[in-house]
């Protein structure tokens, strides 16, 4: 289940939106698997990760595998006080770009 005030986007929606500078990109897979495969635009963050040092002003956008660990990272972003929240529904497996 998505958290509460986490909006959901599938991997089509990201591609309309991969290039907009004003928007943060977030990968929370390992970095094994983010060296495998990833999309340019996205940071490696690993879950796991202190997140807190991220702007609250931009709209964060979080990918994993299939949509698991970026619903866990959203939970921890939501707690730390960020509003602004995406979940990339599917992840990679998804990801056709």
């Amino acid at each position: 289940m998505p958290a509460k005030g986490v909006k959901t986007i599938s991997t089509e929606e990201l591609a309309s939106i991969i290039n907009d500078r004003n928007k943060l990109f977030i990968d929370v897979r390992t970095p094994a698997e983010y060296k495998g495969r990833h999309i340019p635009q996205a940071k490696n963050m690993p879950l796991g990760t202190d997140f807190s040092h991220l702007p609250k002003n931009q709209e964060i956008f979080v990918i994993c595998q299939s949509g698991m660990r970026s619903a866990q990272a959203c939970k921890q972003l939501k707690k730390l006080g960020y509003n602004n929240i995406t979940n990339i529904r599917g992840g990679m497996n998804a990801w056709r770009g």
